[in-house]
């Protein structure tokens, strides 16, 4: 994809090749001036969000407005230097609606459902946006993401996998382009993940809704349903099919990361459930393993992925079968990471942020020694993407851009997706799936009436 070439193109040292709801606002065409303290709101304050606003803080952003729905967790901005006059809302609308002709940049890190809305309308009206993993809660919403930013040059945006301004799956791009491998033909990926309920049924009853909490508000373009204590807020929405992403969405950001900065997928050609303890009801289920297949392109033959998560039906943790490698070496896989097999060898990254990938057995890799550096090293993911916005860099410094962000986070949310059908899904190069359409109905939810973008430009 022509977004995804001109991101390689960038990295690539020199000489090295390497369904919207109703428009609330017009357009806005945003002049922002490079010698002037960016201004900046918040879409949640407390939990993540907290990184955020320390992050945006120590490099001299000014914050003008941010929206929480829980009141309790407004000190994250009101609590500093110089933020304390902020306006503060429940509601995400009421700060674009009261605040977007102040606004340059936002942060969005809520929960997975309520992605989408916000950082439509910013990167619709100018603003610059960054927004936490997974960028969105469905296949099509990450898509439609995607669309407005290729057609909005001027905004910067960043997705919230902070792995990716680290060096680990620059290094395994390095080791594999000098054929450390061969041909990459499989990946496996796995995860401690869920630390979180999943598996059960929806929770009975309701509980009175806290004073602090805008219930309304967190809710957003999900169906309506009781706040029951514990349940959803602030944590255990992540298995909540409604709310959340499961295992995938939570991790697989980070997790498969390198997969797609190294190979430069597209859209998957098939994914399917190869295992899962139940079928997907309220949350998903407490383990399963995910297959995908991607096409060939001409400098790689087609390859496979596959994800494993939770608990296999025996209780023991989902995880592919050590290779006689690492038994060689006398190691066992770690708990997270990723393993690369090739044609003419195979490489384990250890961590969720693909940390210390190496050729393995260690004979090997001591023969192979170090890659010759490719890549540009990044000064650090917050960083590249304020570095953009003020425009001391060109957008794409911004390396997680939705440009790259949102066919990854497709591709992850497919694997949501088939589960759900609890089928084999096969699509186009385009991303749509030909072999049973009525799916692509699943593929984007309509949001609950006034709980869309208040502004698209696609």
């Amino acid at each position: 994809m022509s977004q995804s070439l001109s991101r390689r193109r960038f990295l690539a040292k020199a000489g090295l090749g390497a369904a919207a709801s109703t428009v609330a606002f017009p357009n806005i065409v945003r002049a922002h001036n490079q010698n002037s303290k960016l201004q900046v709101g918040f879409v949640a304050v407390g939990g993540r969000a907290g990184e955020h606003t320390k992050q945006a803080h120590k490099h001299g952003l000014q914050c003008v407005a941010f929206a929480e729905v829980d009141k309790t967790r407004w000190k994250g901005v009101h609590g500093k230097d110089g933020w304390g006059e902020a306006a503060g809302y429940t509601d995400w609308r009421k700060m674009f609606e009261n605040h977007a002709k102040d606004l340059d940049v936002i942060f969005v890190a809520t929960p997975d459902h309520t992605h989408f809305g916000p950082s439509m309308t910013a990167v619709s009206m100018g603003i610059h946006c960054y927004t936490e993993k997974p960028l969105a809660w469905s296949v099509r919403e990450a898509q439609m993401l995607t669309e407005a930013y290729n057609k909005n040059p001027k905004v910067v945006t960043q997705m919230g996998n902070q792995g990716h301004g680290g060096q680990g799956w620059r290094i395994a791009y390095e080791l594999i382009k000098g054929g450390a491998v061969g041909d990459v033909l499989e990946f496996h990926t796995w995860t401690n993940r869920p630390v979180w309920p999943q598996g059960g049924g929806r929770p009975k009853g309701s509980d009175p809704v806290p004073s602090s909490l805008d219930w309304e508000s967190w809710i957003g373009p999900a169906p309506m349903r009781p706040f029951k204590k514990d349940a959803y807020h602030t944590f255990n929405w992540r298995g909540v099919v409604d709310f959340g992403s499961g295992a995938l969405g939570d991790m697989a950001c980070h997790t498969t990361d390198g997969i797609y900065a190294i190979m430069d997928c597209g859209y998957a050609a098939s994914a399917e459930p190869i295992f899962m303890t139940a079928p997907v009801g309220d949350q998903f289920p407490a383990g399963m393993t995910v297959k995908a297949t991607y096409r060939a392109k001409s400098d790689r033959p087609g390859f496979s992925t596959f994800w494993y998560e939770g608990k296999k039906a025996d209780g023991s943790d989902n995880m592919p079968i050590a290779p006689p490698e690492l038994k060689e070496d006398n190691r066992e896989l770690p708990r997270t990471g990723n393993l690369i097999i090739g044609t003419k060898g195979k490489m384990l990254v250890e961590g969720d942020y693909w940390n210390s990938p190496r050729i393995i057995p260690e004979s090997k890799r001591r023969a192979f020694g170090r890659p010759e550096q490719l890549l540009e090293r990044s000064p650090g993911h917050h960083e590249e993407f304020i570095m953009a916005c003020r425009g001391d860099k060109p957008r794409e410094f911004s390396q997680s851009n939705f440009g790259y962000s949102g066919p990854m986070t497709a591709n992850i949310q497919l694997g949501n997706l088939c589960a759900r059908a609890g089928k084999r899904l096969e699509l186009d190069e385009n991303g749509v799936i030909t072999n049973d359409p009525s799916i692509n109905e699943l593929a984007w939810r309509e949001p609950r009436a006034g709980w869309g973008p208040l502004a698209t430009i696609i």
